[in-house]
């Protein structure tokens, strides 16, 4: 498969595959019920959700767990992570990247989680209007926030991660959209310890 940048080669590859190893530990699961739980309070009339970048469909769980009919949607570029998540979400599962996949269908709710950190910058605004176009109501992003853009190191490797303000992008960008809520999580919660990640919710008006 070709990909656009070398972001998605990185986690297409023998890393990404590394990345499905350390992400199926069964103690990741109730810290994103919990957080999922303080999301979806907020919404109303969610029925189908898409994520970005599911991995091995961890969230996609989470939300089950929460929401036991509800319809789970999402892609992964991994292939590794995505014979998981397959097993989890069967068909609704999708092997790609979110640069190459089109659909004309909406979902009540788009998201990511530690998704955009890792996309190139320059590639950013075509997943905004992907993630804007697909959400029927909500968009969800849970990722590290930075006030103003900057690149850091990951794992030793340069180019790889890349923090901002991803709601006031997508903000600027989609005038109908509203902050509904924001919120953020602690890796040294005593009970539900997780990335020291922010999530923004947002719905259209």
């Amino acid at each position: 498969m070709d990909y656009q940048t070398p972001q998605e080669e990185f986690w297409a590859g023998q890393f990404g595959s590394e990345y499905v190893t350390r992400n199926r530990d069964p103690n990741l699961l109730g810290p994103k019920i919990r957080t999922f739980s303080q999301i979806l309070r907020l919404t109303r009339d969610v029925q189908s959700v898409f994520e970005i970048g599911a991995n091995v469909g961890l969230n996609m769980l989470a939300i089950q767990a929460i929401l036991p009919e509800i319809q789970l949607n999402a892609i992964e570029i991994n292939k590794d992570a995505y014979n998981v998540l397959a097993g989890v979400i069967g068909d609704s599962a999708t092997h790609g990247s979110i640069l190459d996949f089109d659909t004309a269908r909406e979902f009540d709710l788009v998201f990511t989680c530690g998704v955009l950190i890792h996309i190139h910058p320059e590639s950013l605004p075509s997943v905004y209007d992907k993630m804007y176009a697909m959400a029927r109501r909500y968009v969800l992003v849970n990722e590290y926030y930075n006030p103003v853009p900057v690149e850091i190191s990951y794992r030793g490797q340069a180019g790889r991660l890349f923090k901002r303000d991803f709601c006031g992008d997508f903000l600027d960008r989609f005038s109908d959209l509203e902050l509904v809520e924001y919120g953020f999580t602690y890796r040294r919660d005593p009970v539900f310890p997780q990335d020291d990640c922010t999530w923004f919710l947002m719905r259209k008006r």
